[in-house]
């Protein structure tokens, strides 16, 4: 298969820095009297900014999705012990080494293939008398959510975590993503719905839960609580402590800039004008693609794509194999396996975690770690490149 489209090129991600935002940042940096770019009153502003917008009572503004991550973990800790915590083997590595690394045992649910989720069933049937929690990933901007499991956690008290990472603006029943777990995670990486360069932002209605994580996220200090009569307490019961550092927790520094915020303040801005166009081109790719060689059955309600999930029907290797030669020849960047590169059941870290697991038990994940890919989707991209991507897989001569 030949086409005639001379210098075509298609990468993941277009530019997701504007002028606007370079010039939002100058200006910042230019007119900052105080010259404080540390954490301070512009990352304030933007997690109060992203609270409403996304209609959750705090935010917690950190360096990256996986800090949020690891955040996360450590205050479900705290608060409710260790135990079990059910996650997708399609996920980012950090969400599985967040749990590991608090002293949770990871346990595996397959995904739904309409939504590259896990699958409702195969959660409930994992839950026991060990699990705490369900953390869930609403995987390239579909919702993992259902009635029947927000039902099911809530009549057997198991908390629920999201990560919407790579989902912004995506909804269940008309609401957002993010919150209706206890805590959510969003990621603000360089190609996603939004950027801060890098960043991440941790999301709760709990009071208690918000004040233990601004203390974790930095250093474990009593200060960054934000509770006044909680750190009168303290002090008063450590007084031989200086009351500036009073470490209450093992932890790191992991909070956020000055700058990052104030790009963050910018692209807020346009969110939900850009999700609007990911959404149509998500839908006008699947329009024009050949069905018999692609799925394109994916459950849309809710969704705000944010790349497209590009999986082969037919379990075949000379298939996939001739895909992957096009796209390279037409220069249309991709990654195999979708989120994460795939199942991270085959993953060296976890072998030393995970004993006897059955991979025949987890076909549809498999299916995407072989078959599975996804190529860019951003604002910029219109309908005419769509067509001539399609055009491109579609006269593909497959078996």
């Amino acid at each position: 298969m030949i086409l005639n489209m001379k210098n075509f090129s298609h990468p993941l991600m277009a530019n997701n820095i504007t002028d606007s935002d370079v010039t939002s940042l100058i200006s910042f940096l230019k007119y900052n009297k105080k010259k404080i770019f540390t954490q301070s009153a512009k990352v304030v502003e933007f997690e109060n900014k992203w609270s409403k917008w996304l209609g959750s009572k705090y935010s917690i503004f950190v360096n990256s999705g996986s800090s949020a991550n690891l955040l996360t973990l450590q205050a479900l800790k705290i608060m409710h012990g260790t135990g079990e915590v059910i996650v997708p083997p399609l996920t980012w590595v950090s969400d599985i080494a967040s749990v590991i690394q608090n002293d949770f045992k990871p346990v595996f649910a397959d995904i739904n293939p309409k939504t590259l989720c896990m699958d409702e069933t195969q959660i409930i049937k994992k839950i026991n008398k060990n699990t705490k929690a369900v953390f869930i990933t609403h995987i390239q901007g579909f919702n993992g959510l259902s009635k029947k499991l927000l039902k099911t956690l809530e009549q057997k008290n198991i908390v629920l975590l999201e990560d919407v990472c790579e989902s912004h603006g995506a909804t269940f029943n008309k609401r957002k993503l993010g919150t209706y777990g206890l805590i959510s995670n969003f990621s603000f990486y360089y190609a996603h719905h939004m950027s801060t360069i890098e960043g991440g932002m941790i999301c709760t209605n709990n009071k208690k839960i918000y004040e233990l994580i601004r203390v974790l996220r930095s250093h474990g200090m009593l200060r960054e609580c934000g509770n006044y009569s909680y750190e009168k307490k303290i002090i008063k019961n450590n007084p031989k402590l200086s009351p500036k550092f009073i470490f209450l927790y093992p932890a790191y520094n992991l909070r956020n800039t000055e700058m990052p915020a104030v790009i963050g303040l910018n692209q807020l801005k346009r969110l939900d004008k850009n999700n609007v166009i990911r959404t149509k081109n998500f839908q006008f790719f699947l329009k024009n693609l050949n069905k018999n060689y692609y799925r394109t059955d994916f459950e849309l309600e809710g969704s705000s794509n944010y790349a497209f999930p590009l999986v082969l029907k037919k379990a075949n290797f000379k298939n996939r194999n001739l895909l992957e030669k096009v796209m390279k020849n037409y220069n249309i960047e991709f990654r195999r396996g979708n989120a994460g590169g795939g199942n991270q059941l085959r993953q060296p870290y976890l072998k030393k975690y995970i004993k006897n697991i059955n991979l025949k038990n987890f076909k549809e994940v498999d299916h995407i770690h072989f078959f599975g890919y996804y190529i860019g989707n951003y604002p910029s991209l219109k309908n005419e490149k769509i067509l001539k991507i399609c055009k491109i897989l579609n006269s593909i001569n497959y078996e």
